[in-house]
């Protein structure tokens, strides 16, 4: 017996089909199905919901989410070795679990899901931030999704949340504070996974807000934002210089200083120096 439901222990789970974490695949399963409750629990109320989680591997979190009482849960899982212990799951919640076989960067679930929704995973650490960054900057807002509850590798779980003027500062940082709320809600140690990875691991949770903060197309901030970044030791004058011959005259109109780094600009002055380049 589990701590949650009726099905065996994960790691009992993972002995029967042979499910060794794979490292080509970002793997690192959470085997304690305490703790895949707990991040459940931080990802709301789920009894309304629709649940999209990416990267389910043997079933820890998806399990934890359904005894939360996820309405449904819908799985995007790559590795085609754990779909016969998904089904299992599926057979002890019948009706509220679908498992597709399939990449998700290359699968768009919306179709398959009903408002509201809400996104929970242990992302594989190698599409993690990709997908975070799809998620954060889709052209129309607000987005599919209601909420977002993550795990990342510790250190990008502090690139989302940081503020202006910190080392951790960037790119996901403006994505994330622009439109939405962003907070950490639970730290794991590598003891947590198997196998243990090097890096310790944090849950972030992000709630969509119904508007942006502030005005500015999404694909033309997250351009600007990139190449800000992309250089950050630089002044913003040389690191920004490809997009107008009078960068130092749009940073100004936009209240930043040519001097400036790109660690120390607010969302609020990256989004007026977006629109002032993109009507320009």
């Amino acid at each position: 017996m589990s701590a949650i439901d009726n099905l065996p222990p994960l790691r009992e789970v993972i002995a029967t089909h042979g499910l060794s974490a794979r490292k080509s695949l970002g793997q690192n399963f959470l085997l304690d199905l305490n703790l895949t409750a707990k991040i459940a629990r931080a990802a709301g109320d789920l009894t309304g919901a629709d649940v999209l989680e990416i990267g389910p591997g043997p079933g820890g979190l998806t399990r934890g989410l359904l005894a939360e009482g996820a309405r449904r849960v819908l799985a995007i899982e790559k590795d085609a070795r754990c779909l016969p212990a998904l089904e299992e799951i599926a057979a002890a919640y019948p009706g509220r679990f679908e498992v597709v076989n399939a990449d998700a960067l290359e699968f768009d679930p919306r179709g398959t899901l009903s408002a509201p929704i809400k996104i929970a995973a242990n992302l594989p650490y190698n599409v993690g931030t990709e997908l975070l960054t799809r998620w954060l900057d889709p052209p129309d807002w607000p987005p599919f999704w209601d909420s977002l509850t993550l795990m990342f590798q510790r250190e990008v779980a502090e690139r989302i949340v940081a503020r202006p003027g910190s080392k951790a500062y960037g790119r996901l940082s403006v994505l994330a504070g622009w439109r939405s709320t962003a907070r950490i809600v639970m730290d794991l140690p590598p003891q947590a996974f198997t196998p243990p990875p090097k890096v310790r691991s944090a849950v972030v949770h992000v709630e969509a807000l119904a508007d942006p903060l502030y005005a500015a197309e999404p694909r033309a901030l997250s351009s600007l934002v990139a190449k800000a970044f992309n250089q950050r030791r630089k002044m913003l004058r040389s690191s920004l210089k490809g997009l107008a011959p009078d960068i130092e005259d749009r940073l100004l109109a936009a209240g930043i200083q040519p001097t400036d780094r790109a660690e120390t600009v607010e969302i609020e002055a990256f989004c007026k120096l977006s629109e002032i380049l993109r009507r320009a």
